[in-house]
């Protein structure tokens, strides 16, 4: 089948199929309580980390102080299993969104590699309650997105897929004409490079953004109709040898990019056509960057191989300026900001703890302390809110 193909420099064919008809069933909520916190009054605030545990996923709920630092509260078992791609150390699922939060509906999405079924936790202060797992419509599901009624879940393995999803009454119903497959290169080693990165909504819900990582050294981009159905095909936006990892937008919903093969930030344009236009290349100097979220007009770069966060500021030109490099934890992975822009929460997958960043008005982070997540060695997905 031919595919629409773009450029950022040499390009990529990839060639994508319709298939699958799946289906959703409800499970009842277990949490497995911690020590209480008789001072527990304030469940307002929360950070929420999943430690992917193959035994038995789980996500970990911290209450969050108004110092930054965090108390754990609860451990919730998601009803599936965690999983690790061949060759990964620090980052099982190898990916960006494994956990995300809608903020509309106030509910949770954790994926479940290892049972490729995604569970949906309705969201009440730091507490949660299990509503719903639902078949990935895949193998190995390794990030989520969602907007509105909408959300589509990414999954890793035997090429890659997307599988969209509409919301209802709090329940996630499949819809099989929202399926697609990737085609990738998914099965050459290490496979953990290889497998999809992470799936996103551009801030207006028109466009779904797929990076590849090595599988496909492409950023893909469907066009979503006013119903949420994809595009029978992506755009393919590649570069030989890139490796397309995590992903974020800017206020001007500039897309951002951070590529681990060759440690820079990538800043595009995304047009209507799916067409993504370079406009900013910037190093970080680091090894395996590949996670990048974003405060107001700074963003922060997890870089798995230098144990460093890297901190950058975007001036008006789009152009990052860098701002130096804070060291973390062994095995620097995902990241989540609080909504208010105040704090930073980094994983790190070698050490398996959480790091709690105050961010200052100029971008620089103070760590405040770093907390231990049950069973977090190599596990990915966490949620500030």
């Amino acid at each position: 089948m031919p595919t629409t193909t773009r450029r950022f420099a040499r390009t990529l064919q990839v060639a994508v199929t319709v298939v699958l008809s799946t289906a959703a069933f409800a499970v009842p909520a277990t949490a497995t309580p911690a020590v209480p916190d008789p001072s527990a009054h304030d469940h307002g605030r929360a950070v929420f980390v999943q430690n992917d545990r193959v035994a038995g996923n789980q996500v970990i709920a911290y209450r969050r102080h108004d110092d930054g630092s965090l108390h754990e509260r609860t451990v919730y078992g998601t009803g599936g299993k965690g999983g690790v791609l061949a060759g990964s150390v620090v980052d099982h699922l190898a990916s960006q969104g494994s956990l995300t939060y809608d903020p509309h509906h106030k509910l949770l999405y954790a994926v479940n590699a290892g049972s490729n079924t995604v569970t949906v936790f309705s969201v009440e202060g730091d507490r949660l309650h299990r509503e719903q797992v639902v078949t990935a419509g895949g193998v190995f599901p390794v990030s989520v997105a969602a907007h509105q009624d909408r959300v589509y879940v990414l999954n890793g393995r035997d090429g890659g897929s997307i599988q969209g999803y509409r919301l209802k009454d709090g329940k996630l119903h499949p819809v099989a004409a929202w399926h697609r497959e990737l085609d990738l290169d998914t099965a050459t080693a290490p496979e953990f490079t290889h497998t999809p990165g992470q799936v996103a909504f551009t801030p207006d819900g028109s466009q779904l953004v797929v990076t590849t990582k090595l599988g496909g050294n492409s950023i893909e981009v469907f066009a979503l109709d006013p119903s949420g159905a994809p595009s029978a095909e992506p755009v393919v936006n590649s570069k030989e040898g890139s490796q397309p990892f995590g992903l974020t937008f800017d206020a001007h919903q500039r897309l951002v990019v951070a590529d681990g093969a060759e440690n820079s930030v990538l800043t595009f344009r995304l047009r209507d056509d799916g067409d993504a236009i370079l406009v900013d290349d910037t190093p970080t100097g680091q090894q395996a960057s590949c996670w990048v979220v974003r405060a107001g007009d700074h963003f922060y770069v997890s870089n798995a191989g230098s144990n460093t966060v890297s901190r950058f500021r975007q001036n008006r030109h789009a152009h990052l300026e860098p701002l130096g490099n804070t060291p973390t934890d062994a095995g620097t992975v995902d990241a989540s900001v609080t909504p208010d822009g105040r704090y930073l929460y980094v994983q790190t997958g070698g050490a398996g703890v959480v790091d709690a960043f105050r961010i200052g008005r100029d971008g620089a982070l103070t760590k405040i302390g770093s907390t231990q997540v049950p069973d977090g060695v190599g596990g990915e997905g966490i949620v500030a809110l």
